[in-house]
């Protein structure tokens, strides 16, 4: 390893993680924190990079990592959405007790900073935004002690992320041309914001640190106007070709405690000079055109 900064990432093989990897490997010297069953195909190219190190932490002994290794920053980006057959056990493995284990060891050992991922989606939504929530306390809470910088992601999107995830699998189902899809009436309003965008922001975070407040930092990364469901699906249809599947709006019931606007702030990026550069609909073009040639 070189004389970079040092960054030790969780969630470096997801759709998030693996594209912030691509990102920073230039800059600095990487740990990526993986299961052993993780999938590696997003980063099969940077398995042997000399500025990547490998850790199946379901193996590994964290304290001895922490003590055998110095680490200037904790990006914690491993996520557990709770879809599926999922336990509420393996949400909060994810989403509470690993980054609460990593905030306890990067203080014992002198890491400067935790950048945690975050969700502006409400606690009391579902198991997931709780996870997350309950841990953001927690990072609060040791702000005196570490550098802490919350960044709450909006609904970001874009080419081979999880078909779990409600923009892939509209996606997905349009480029299909399935007979039908069924969804909630679809008044709720978003910010999705393409994948690209949300990289450049937790670039710019990265290269401003030694700006940023010794205590707890804030970040909302969105688009700056919502746009609601019926709408995002009605231009993803569009921009797919698509003329012959029916969008069956109010099929579907809105979740207990939905949001219907999502109301953002990202008045703190734009003071770092960041600002959303990649439309809607340019996003959504991006997308099918990458997912299509492949």
């Amino acid at each position: 390893m070189s004389g970079k900064r040092r960054i030790l990432l969780t969630g470096g093989t997801g759709f998030l993680g693996s594209a912030l990897l691509r990102a920073v490997v230039a800059d600095f010297d990487v740990t990526v924190l993986k299961r052993t069953t993780s999938r590696t195909d997003r980063v099969a190219d940077l398995l042997q990079h000399d500025a990547v190190r490998w850790i199946d932490f379901d193996k590994a002994d964290l304290p001895e990592l922490f003590a055998a290794q110095r680490f200037d920053t904790i990006l914690h980006c491993a996520t557990n959405y709770g879809r599926g057959k999922r336990s509420i056990l393996d949400t909060a493995s994810a989403n509470l007790l690993l980054p609460l284990t990593l905030l306890q060891l990067g203080i014992e050992h002198g890491v400067k900073t935790f950048i945690n991922t975050d969700t502006v989606i409400d606690k009391r939504v579902n198991e997931y935004s709780l996870s997350k929530k309950q841990f953001l306390e927690w990072l609060q809470n040791s702000a005196t002690k570490i550098q802490s910088v919350n960044v709450a992601l909006e609904h970001f999107y874009g080419p081979f992320d999880d078909e779990s995830k409600f923009t892939t699998m509209i996606f997905h189902k349009l480029m299909r041309r399935e007979p039908s899809i069924d969804l909630t009436p679809g008044d709720q309003k978003r910010h999705f914001i393409y994948i690209d965008d949300v990289v450049r922001a937790f670039c710019r975070i990265l290269n401003s640190l030694d700006t940023l407040p010794s205590g707890f930092s804030s970040f909302e990364v969105s688009t700056e106007e919502s746009v609601s469901i019926k709408d995002f699906v009605r231009l993803a249809k569009s921009i797919t070709g698509n003329t012959t599947t029916q969008l069956n709006f109010g099929a579907v019931p809105y979740r207990a405690n939905e949001l219907m606007d999502s109301r953002t702030d990202i008045s703190a990026l734009k003071a770092l000079g960041w600002r959303p550069e990649v439309s809607l609909e340019k996003g959504i073009q991006l997308t099918i055109e990458k997912e299509s040639i492949q």
